[in-house]
């Protein structure tokens, strides 16, 4: 098969992506052998190939927003029943992979949190390839309605940001505010404002800001500027950390921040009096938990979200991520084979 492999961690314009020729992957036992049809590119991604996050797989292949067909189950793999695969079914391969199921986070429903946790595109190979695999345990229905490419996005950028909403303690019909506002972030405002939410957008970008008008912000400024109106509930998108200090600074009494990202610049000294006092506060958002997808890709289901997505072909994987990491595109980048 044709796959990408991160072979010299480093700045995505220097190439430390290769393009090669693999065996196809063994499942595993308890493994579904999966023809990708589609792999969303994700920052996590650039973060994996830029060397921003830690080795964990040598030569691995990225990409964990993977819409595949089934095309060989493993011994282990159980057959038969409302929750299982057989050969031609449309799953999902999201970034979380694997974890104990023993731990006490895995027992108090926090898996998110296990240390023995393992994700697609980081630990095990990715979707940047014609194949993959995946433990059943973790494959995910998809939601009806949506092409391949349009299903991608929701596999990480969608749940993610799902995630990002619930850490945000958004109350009903709250004022939000999202700064940066690419893949992850233009699905989460969709989720809010069919919830009755007021959104407002800051972001460098005018192209994002423009799809923000059209998706019915409220508001829409740059990516420090201050909104018209003080915020209940923020997320940070953007991977910079200098943007922490006008997100805590622009929240109402009792506000909460969540940083969705796995990787953030360092954060310049907070001022206590102007950002964290009167009981604001700062969550992070560590990957997500197999209950988030599915509650995610359910309300997908049921609410038509609008995705932004880019088509490229899986020759070009590279110049994705070069074009993510430039900023050359609105909403979210599609590797198709």
């Amino acid at each position: 098969m044709i796959g990408w492999r991160v072979r010299r961690p480093g700045p995505i314009d220097g190439g430390p992506l290769d393009r090669v020729r693999a065996p196809v992957p063994q499942p595993r036992s308890g493994e579904l052998l999966v023809r990708v049809l589609a792999c969303g590119v994700c920052r996590t991604d650039l973060h994996v190939a830029e060397g921003d996050l830690p080795v964990h797989r040598s030569g691995v292949v990225p990409g964990h927003e993977i819409v595949g067909e089934v095309v060989a189950l493993s011994p282990g793999v159980r057959q038969g029943g409302a929750d299982a695969f057989a050969v031609g079914d449309r799953v999902g391969i999201a970034w979380l992979r694997h974890t104990c199921g023993v731990c006490r986070y895995c027992l108090r429903g926090a898996e998110n949190l296990c240390p023995q946790s393992e994700y697609t595109g980081w630990d095990a190979d990715g979707g940047y390839a014609q194949f993959a695999t995946v433990p059943a345990a973790y494959a995910l229905r998809l939601p009806a309605g949506y092409s391949d490419i349009d299903t991608a996005p929701l596999l990480c950028a969608g749940i993610i940001g799902y995630r990002a909403l619930r850490r945000a303690a958004l109350p009903q019909g709250g004022r939000l505010g999202i700064y940066g506002f690419g893949g992850s972030a233009h699905i989460a405002a969709q989720v809010a404002l069919a919830r009755g939410a007021e959104v407002h957008v800051m972001t460098r970008d005018p192209a994002a800001r423009e799809l923000a008008r059209d998706l019915g912000a409220a508001s829409v400024q740059g990516a420090a500027d201050r909104p018209p109106v003080q915020l209940d509930s923020a997320i940070l998108f953007a991977p910079v950390g200098d943007l922490v200090l006008p997100a805590l600074a622009a929240l109402d009494r009792g506000g909460v921040l969540a940083v969705a990202g796995i990787h953030l610049s360092d954060i310049p000294a907070l001022n206590y009096q102007r950002h964290l006092f009167q009981e604001r506060e700062i969550r992070s958002v560590t990957a997500n938990t197999r209950a988030d997808a599915r509650e995610f890709l359910a309300l997908a289901g049921k609410h038509r979200i609008h995705l932004t997505a880019r088509g490229y072909s899986l020759d070009t994987a590279d110049r994705a991520l070069a074009d993510l990491a430039h900023g050359r595109f609105t909403g979210a980048a599609v590797l198709v084979p």
